[in-house]
């Protein structure tokens, strides 16, 4: 199994050990280190800063959100990068949700799996560079036909290092997870948990088996694990210190009825403690949301305790349709940590 490491979205300023954390991932022998982006700093130039400090892990973006750039600036970015790095470049790409892509990039949100799927498309040809990029679908057309009738079809003047960029997809609705499978190279999972592995291996399957997939389970990458990693032998205490983005997430990331992570957490068996969250959440009530996270509910997305419950769980993490085993906690235990996973 491949291991992963991500530097985190940024809030007042960088990561705390962000820098350290890319040196440190690349002298241990870990695959991948992802950078993430909301409505503040971007995945792309972390990437690029940081990631001069390294020699030859592979460096992707989780995720890229797709409104936030056309198709073809995304293409040039992800094709730039590759030569920088020589080929170590992962392309991840995801929709984020109504809020971001309405209130943030003043962008349409209907339709996203359809609008995915054109964009990916898109920045196919760009990087390929066979031939001019014209398109005609539904949400994105090249050249614009509604412009001033100037524009052409343009290929290019960049040779791609690679004529492919491996494409993740960040997922979390069977409907997505499928689209993954089918025209990705690889899935970004957000909350994984051990005891939905059944859940996502059949909508895997699904895109797998639909015609012109581009891999199977053998070949496809699937980047997950544990939202977070704290050894401490006072449980409770270890749970205090994931409550707080759970909450955010459930409660918080999105409108009511239309908040992805929430519909997670449903799936998993916790409709009513997901809705407590939310609605006490919403009422500005964080710190009583906090609390009301279970503690079986992180330990369901989360390995947290004594190092030997975690050695002993993270077993069931390395028996499901995870590939890339994307670590979560502190980077002074990475080593440690991927000995485990090893």
């Amino acid at each position: 199994m491949r291991i992963a490491v991500s530097a985190g979205y940024w809030s007042a300023g960088p990561p705390p050990g962000a820098r350290e954390l890319f040196e440190a991932a690349d002298r241990a022998g870990v695959d991948q280190i992802w950078t993430a982006e909301a409505y503040g700093s971007d995945a792309w130039t972390p990437l690029a800063w940081w990631g001069s400090r390294t020699a030859r892990i592979q460096l992707g973006t989780a995720v890229s959100q797709l409104s936030a750039r056309p198709p073809v600036t995304l293409a040039m970015t992800a094709m730039t990068m590759d030569h920088l790095t020589q080929g170590r470049i992962l392309l991840g790409i995801g929709t984020s949700n109504p809020q971001v892509v309405e209130g943030w990039y003043g962008q349409p949100y209907p339709r996203p799996l359809e609008r995915t799927r054109e964009y990916i498309d898109i920045v196919r040809k760009v990087v390929a560079r066979r031939e001019p990029v014209s398109y005609d679908g539904k949400h994105y057309q090249l050249p614009l036909k509604a412009g001033t009738g100037l524009g052409k079809p343009l290929r290019s003047i960049l040779h791609p290092y690679r004529t492919e960029i491996p494409i993740y997809l960040g997922a979390e609705g069977p409907k997505n997870v499928a689209l993954a499978a089918e025209i990705a190279d690889g899935w970004n999972v957000i909350f994984f948990s051990p005891a939905m592995d059944g859940f996502y291996a059949a909508a895997l399957a699904e895109g797998f088996a639909r015609p012109g997939a581009r891999h199977t389970s053998e070949t496809f990458d699937v980047v997950g694990g544990p939202l977070a990693i704290v050894e401490d032998d006072d449980l409770e205490r270890a749970a205090d210190q994931v409550r707080p983005t759970l909450a955010l997430y459930i409660g918080g990331m999105g409108a009511r009825g239309v908040n992805f992570h929430h519909e997670v957490f449903v799936r998993m068996g916790y409709e009513a403690e997901a809705r407590k969250i939310q609605d006490l959440y919403l009422a500005g009530d964080r710190k009583s949301a906090i609390a009301a996270v279970p503690t079986r509910l992180v330990e369901d997305v989360a390995l947290i305790g004594s190092w030997a419950k975690i050695a002993d769980e993270i077993q069931r993490w390395k028996q499901t349709v995870l590939t890339t085993f994307s670590v979560h906690g502190d980077p002074r235990q990475l080593a440690r940590i991927a000995a485990l996973v090893r």
